[in-house]
């Protein structure tokens, strides 16, 4: 592993308790009674919940997993995806509590939730080469007291804008599947055959 990227958080936990090097995530979108919403699915099982964009006015944030997947893909970080794909760190409980816990979940929607009406302001991050400093600064407080607070703005920044990449793939093709290898750093998307 480059080591400008930092150690896996998980490394010294047992294989059940890590985040996979490849993770393969198929998104569906699926439109039921009117209500349109996305299913997930890895290695043939559905992951979570069905996402609708909780909102009056459609914005796609059904599609939101990818940043998930781009946190883990470049920060080494999601505790999201620990509980989706059931790897939380209990064999620790100090770290399975505060690290993997319900706060921990609601730290990360919730700075997924600001970038994304952030990003929406500026066209997704279409035309972005380079985030706003003070945008790094915000999410690098929101996280403190978290391992991720030790990984540099560079990798918040290559994950935002990897996973916006990403996003606008998906919400294009209306799904797909994403590949996010944790460690060769890299998230794709191929479209649904």
């Amino acid at each position: 592993m480059d080591p400008q990227w930092g150690s896996a958080y998980d490394l010294d936990f047992d294989e059940d308790e890590r985040l996979p090097d490849r993770i393969e995530m198929t998104f569906k979108e699926k439109t039921v009674g009117g209500k349109t919403y996305v299913l997930q699915k890895c290695r043939g099982i559905n992951v979570g919940d069905r996402l609708t964009d909780n909102r009056t006015e459609p914005d796609d944030y059904r599609f939101h997993d990818v940043f998930h997947l781009a946190y883990a893909t470049f920060l080494g970080w999601s505790p999201v995806l620990r509980a989706l794909l059931r790897l939380k760190r209990k064999s620790d409980p100090t770290i399975d509590e505060t690290q993997d816990g319900a706060r921990a979940i609601l730290i990360e929607e919730g700075v997924s939730t600001w970038i994304f009406n952030h990003a929406a302001k500026q066209k997704d991050f279409r035309t972005v080469k380079r985030l706003d400093y003070g945008l790094l600064k915000a999410v690098r407080e929101l996280v403190t007291g978290y391992e991720v607070e030790s990984r540099p703005l560079w990798q918040w920044e290559r994950a935002i804008l990897e996973g916006f990449a990403v996003f606008r793939q998906l919400r294009e093709a209306r799904g797909g599947v994403v590949v996010a290898d944790l460690r060769a750093h890299t998230l794709s998307f191929t479209a649904a055959a």
